[in-house]
């Protein structure tokens, strides 16, 4: 059964949901509050949108057109409904097409920021497949994996733009190495407790062919929040 709800602090927004399948998580919610958007013009992309929590959200902070890939078609159709529902037909638009073949409908380095949620776990990790296929893909590297998306980023992003990704902490290692193969820099880490007061999921910042330098934030621990909105701003 689909549903509507609304986006969590976000009340000027609401995303459909499938109660028995795909719904949006919390990571969702931290990548788009820790993406920063500079007043200027530009161009953002999310990649496996999943039915466009970060879109929505980012929609309430930037009027810049927001492009977002969804491979599955039934989570695309609820992508779509949240986006008519909400009145963004004009900032945000959604594919439903396999985001490796973006430079087909973008040529060229064409956005400024790029976003991902991607899935965490790789196909290696069977303790963690889900029965439920559209759960499996948006969980599992079976239709899109991290040199994937690293190579997409190399191929879509302009010089110097930012790549924003939310990820597990456990795979922390092996996503600098990717990324460093493409030259997408790591430059902010954000690290999130939500649990057990360790941290398990992590916040990344990269940008194309920086120069060194990283920054290291001051761990966050969400149980302690009354609100996600703004919650990266020092003065939060």
């Amino acid at each position: 059964m689909i549903i509507k709800n609304d986006l969590f602090d976000y009340k000027n927004r609401y995303i459909f949901q499938e109660t028995a399948g795909f719904k949006f998580s919390l990571d969702s919610i931290l990548l788009a509050e820790f993406v920063k958007i500079p007043k200027k013009e530009v161009f953002i992309l999310d990649m496996c949108t999943g039915n466009a929590p970060v879109p929505l959200i980012l929609s309430t902070k930037t009027n810049n057109p927001i492009i977002g890939f969804e491979i599955q078609k039934d989570i695309y159709a609820l992508a779509q409904k949240s986006v008519d529902y909400n009145k963004c037909n004009n900032q945000i638009k959604i594919y439903n097409e396999d985001i490796k073949n973006i430079c087909q409908i973008f040529p060229g380095k064409y956005f400024d920021i790029i976003t991902c949620n991607p899935p965490y776990f790789s196909t290696k990790q069977d303790g963690h497949i889900n029965k439920n296929s559209y759960l499996t893909i948006a969980r599992h590297e079976i239709m899109i994996n991290l040199e994937d998306i690293f190579k997409i980023v190399k191929d879509s992003l302009k010089e110097n733009g930012s790549f924003y990704m939310v990820h597990r902490t456990d795979r922390l290692d092996e996503i600098i190495l990717m990324a460093n193969k493409y030259k997408i820099y790591l430059k902010e880490v954000q690290l999130i407790i939500t649990k057990n007061n360790i941290p398990s999921i992590v916040l990344l910042r990269f940008q194309k062919n920086a120069k060194f330098g990283l920054k290291i934030n001051k761990v966050i621990d969400i149980n302690k929040l009354k609100t996600y909105q703004n919650m990266f701003k020092e003065d939060a």
